[in-house]
């Protein structure tokens, strides 16, 4: 028995030692999932110029990036569960490896945007797949932490594609950078296969469940919905809707302006130098780092409640967006970058609580479904506002290459329109956090 206990130890070491490996590999990606989906912020000029594009095309060649993205995320499940999350990370991480070399090399803006889409696709299958890797070698009262962490280094992608990229295209050029970029993706992509394991027992070990059973801890039980089940069940809840609305418009102007029009506004209106947009840009994954952590205690501790923190975040957000909408010329690199910190805050870090609110208004069973359905909305309110800015900065037209301050006022205003609709949606958003057992059972009833 003596040796038994040893050897169990022996494992259980080695298993809490190379779940870190494969942690750090994903981590990786989801690092590359964030940087290219904000990085065309920084480099917007070069590719305006690139492409002779116009605002709208411009928004539509940023925007490439999010609809497979989002399309991807109920598939990004299923793949997992079809091929093994090992198998759809290589094999997607490699597709974004191309795609980010195929963006460098783009002669024309049609191939660029066929890479973004490349890139798209190719990064939307590391976070699900990442998920159900974790819940297979972290236990139950890990996984919080461990999802909360994965969020922290995803942020380091958004500020990679702030200063980091700018100083790599000062002196590269954008085009090389997305090669050398592509290229460190490949041997990411052959990391994935030589480290990641789908489960302990790929290589020998115990299993995390067979561990927390031997030391009497509880195990949840298998899902009783199937995925198509679930999605229905979670289109029919009516408090659903407000959480999608919100994600749809405060992540669409997030992504507009912080993934795209933030850069070619600070440096057409203000006159800011590449590195100067990019250091105030890094503020914006700064506020999310910050952030998160203060919203999980204040929900959680102080408020003990979702609903007024979503109330009293997209009431402020509200506030932010006066400044961008209402004096958009008369701002300074101050001003800009306590802006940039609080839209992190406010539009980035707040979507914790709206995904743990999402997950609360259902059953365990379908936490994967609800969650992977509200961020399908998220992410094509990226799609939607990074083009809808470029033609409502093309409704008022360039004054010689650049955009006038007039023209980036009236794209704001849509955006301080749309963070006012996403406040009235927190109105009708359902309280969570203190909802039993039996009324997620309830909650999910046709209504």
């Amino acid at each position: 028995m003596g040796k038994r206990d040893m050897r169990s130890r022996r494992g259980e070491k080695e298993l809490r030692r190379y779940r870190w490996f494969i942690f750090a590999v994903i981590g990786a990606g989801y690092v590359l999932a964030y940087f290219h989906r904000v990085s065309t912020a920084v480099v917007a000029p070069e590719l305006t110029e690139a492409f002779h594009a116009s605002g709208a095309l411009l928004g539509v060649l940023a925007s490439a990036y999010f609809y497979p993205y989002a399309l991807m995320q109920l598939p990004a499940g299923l793949l997992s569960d079809s091929l093994g999350p090992r198998r759809a990370v290589t094999l997607f991480t490699l597709m974004a490896s191309f795609g980010a070399v195929f963006f460098g090399l783009s002669p024309t803006v049609s191939f660029a945007i066929l890479a973004r889409i490349l890139v798209g696709l190719g990064v939307a299958v590391i976070f699900i797949p990442g998920m159900k890797i974790f819940a297979e070698w972290f236990s139950a009262r890990e996984f919080a932490l461990v999802t909360a962490i994965f969020m922290v280094v995803g942020s380091l992608g958004w500020i990679s594609a702030a200063t980091p990229l700018a100083l790599l295209t000062l002196c590269l050029g954008w085009r090389m950078a997305f090669i050398i970029i592509g290229i460190g993706t490949l041997l990411l992509a052959v990391l994935s296969w030589l480290i990641i394991r789908d489960r302990p027992e790929d290589i020998g070990l115990s299993s995390i469940t067979e561990m927390d059973v031997s030391r009497s801890i509880a195990v949840a039980p298998a899902s009783r919905f199937g995925l198509l089940e679930g999605m229905v069940i979670v289109l029919r809840q009516r408090y659903f809707w407000p959480l999608a609305i919100w994600f749809f418009f405060t992540s669409g102007t997030m992504f507009g302006f912080g993934g795209l029009w933030g850069g070619p506004y600070m440096m057409d209106v203000h006159n800011l130098t590449k590195a100067e947009t990019a250091n105030i840009l890094m503020m914006i994954p700064v506020g999310m780092i910050i952030g998160s952590p203060l919203f999980s205690i204040l929900s959680d501790r102080v408020v003990r409640g979702r609903k007024p923190v979503l109330i009293a975040s997209a009431s402020i957000l509200i506030v932010i967006w006066i400044p961008l909408a209402f004096f958009t010329a008369r701002l300074n690199g101050t001003m800009l970058t306590f802006i940039c910190f609080l839209l992190g805050v406010f539009s980035g870090s707040i979507v914790i609580i709206a995904f743990t609110a999402t997950k609360e208004l259902f059953p365990k069973d379908i936490a994967g479904t609800s969650t992977g359905t509200v961020n399908f909305f998220a992410f094509f309110g990226g799609a939607v506002f990074q083009p809808l800015m470029g033609m409502m900065l093309d409704k008022i037209g360039r004054t010689g290459a650049v955009y006038p301050p007039s023209a980036y006022r009236w794209a704001f205003f849509g955006c301080f329109i749309s963070i006012i609709i996403a406040f009235g949606a927190t109105l009708f958003m359902k309280e969570t956090l203190h909802q039993s057992h039996m009324d997620s059972e309830d909650s999910v009833s046709p209504t």
